[in-house]
């Protein structure tokens, strides 16, 4: 039997950008720069950030992750959406219809988005090769094991597959806080 274990990152609260809003945001033509690599290939932390403003809150500095998207998406924890006063679904990153909507503000400008403002599902990225080694399916829902502290395992954890990314599961604050897991613990995928 496979042991089928995986890394954890804490995804903290940040945005996803259009190109279009980057340049509304910090002016025209105007391209993110990359403050960190993150765990997927060509994904990164940039240097930029914005302010997001809900209905009861605001979070001044939010950093956005490169490079730009063809849409733009906030992705929050509970408790951050409860701090901003929006009520955003629970839904896999991309899927924003009919979500949240929110205001950007940036040094050259501010945007609202009427959409766009999700708590992201736990999910994890898995390699073709991962996935196969596994016997693991795309969108298929998991359970993954933390034995930690504050052990717990997690429910309806999504598979994404492809060949552009590399294994690793990713869950929001949260999640994180309430089970104890630091970025870069390990997990076991038990079906």
């Amino acid at each position: 039997m496979i042991h089928k274990e995986v890394t954890i990152g804490v995804s903290a609260r940040h945005i996803h950008l259009s190109q279009e809003h980057v340049e509304l945001l910090f002016g025209k033509g105007y391209e993110l720069t990359e403050m960190k690599p993150l765990s997927q290939p060509g994904q990164y932390a940039a240097n930029e950030t914005v302010a997001v403003v809900g209905p009861k809150g605001t979070f001044a500095k939010v950093r956005i992750l490169g490079p730009a998207r063809k849409q733009t998406q906030l992705e929050v924890s509970r408790t951050d959406a409860f701090a901003l006063g929006v009520n955003p679904p629970v839904r896999e990153s991309g899927d924003t219809k009919g979500s949240a909507g929110i205001m950007l503000q940036g040094p050259a400008g501010e945007v609202t988005i009427e959409e766009g403002v999700i708590v992201a599902a736990r999910h994890i990225h898995f390699h073709t090769s991962d996935a196969e080694r596994f016997g693991i399916s795309d969108k298929q829902s998991l359970r993954v094991r933390f034995a930690g502290e504050r052990g717990v395992v997690f429910e309806n954890v999504v598979a994404r597959v492809s060949e552009q990314y590399a294994l690793d599961m990713h869950i929001d604050t949260d999640e994180a806080n309430a089970a104890g897991v630091k970025n870069g613990d390990k997990a076991e995928i038990i079906d």
